[in-house]
């Protein structure tokens, strides 16, 4: 299959890859399927979805930020990032992280009832 994404212009790939969501992305509920991609030199990962192409997620690994991070099972946790110009306004949202299981092929979201993790924490600081 191919898509044209705005982010990474056409995407080549096989079914087997797409990871599905079968509740989808908080805001984003009737999206069920997405690639998830890996740009050479990123800092971050993509969660782009296949039914609408244009919509893609920048994802970074919670362990990065927080080592002692909830996990689940075989499912890694990622936050969304919130991109901006100015970095000292980049923000991950580590109150509702996306868990993806790489090898089912499979991803949830759900909220983490902590106060540790806020919606919007600074990946940079001064």
């Amino acid at each position: 299959m191919k898509i044209n994404t705005f982010q990474f212009g056409e995407i080549e790939f096989d079914d087997e890859i797409i990871i599905t969501f079968s509740e989808g992305i908080f805001g984003f509920e009737h999206l069920k399927k997405y690639l998830l991609v890996y740009p050479k030199d990123d800092l971050f990962h993509w969660l782009n979805s296949v039914e609408e192409p244009d919509i893609a997620f920048p994802l970074m690994g919670v362990r990065l930020v927080d080592e002692t991070f909830p996990q689940d099972k075989n499912h890694e946790a990622f936050g969304i990032v919130t991109l901006n110009k100015d970095p000292l306004k980049v923000t991950v949202n580590l109150k509702a992280p996306i868990f993806i299981d790489q090898n089912a092929k499979t991803g949830y979201q759900k909220i983490i009832d902590i106060d540790k993790y806020p919606v919007n924490y600074n990946l940079f600081v001064e």
